[in-house]
Formats: C-alpha cells, structure tokens, sequence
C-alpha cells in the first residue's frame, strides 16, 4: 500500500504563489494532483507519468507547474498567478500505470489532502 503524504498549501492573496509536495512511501508510475470545490467532482489539474511528461488542465495551464525529484518519490506542485478560483482542497494522487489517466477513479492512492485558499 502506497502511501502519499501532502505539505504546504494555506492561505494567499491572489496574484501570489504557493507550493505543494507529496511524498510516496514508495515509486508509482503516475503521480498527480487533483482538486475539489465543495459539492464539486475532484478533477485533475495536473500529472507527471513515468516517462516525466507532464500534463495540466487548461485551467492552471501557464501558471502551475507539477516535478518530481530524481527519486521520483517525491511531486511538487508551483502555484503561481493564483486566483480566487483556485481555492479547493487539493489532494496529491499515484496510479500504477505508465500513463497517467484523467478520472480520479483511475488512481489507487491519495494523500489526506491540504486546503489551498486565495482571496481578492
């Protein structure tokens, strides 16, 4: 059982930026960062396969950016431009899968999650 554990996140103006890490217990494949508004799907923003291409959702397209270190046990995830529209719980995913899939049904392991939270 692979275990994710999540850091950083917190409160910022918008415009400004925040770091995500999540740190694997042990390699997955495909590691990636999802979200969650309240009453809302969790849809994936961004993903790292293991072959480190990297793949965004158009909404934080430019201004996110997801790593891994040479380890690849641990994600990061930069922040930056940050917007109202961005607050969510954010939560860091693996698949054992070379490519990383989009649905968050598809992924077999999730961290505890950490509130992200941008104000005007």
């Amino acid at each position: 059982q692979v275990q994710l554990v999540e850091s950083g996140g917190g409160s910022v103006q918008a415009g400004g930026s925040l770091k995500l890490s999540c740190e694997a217990s042990e390699y997955t494949s495909c590691m990636g960062w999802f979200r969650q508004e309240p009453g809302k799907e969790r849809d994936r923003i961004a993903a790292i396969d293991t072959y480190s291409r990297t793949h965004y959702s158009d909404s934080v397209k430019g201004r996110f950016t997801i790593s891994r270190d040479k380890g690849d046990k641990t994600m990061t995830l930069q922040m930056n431009s940050l917007k109202p529209n961005d607050t969510a719980m954010y939560y860091c995913a693996a698949a054992a899968r070379p490519l990383c899939p989009t649905r968050s049904q598809e992924y077999h392991y999730w961290g505890q999650g950490t509130q992200v939270t941008v104000s005007s």
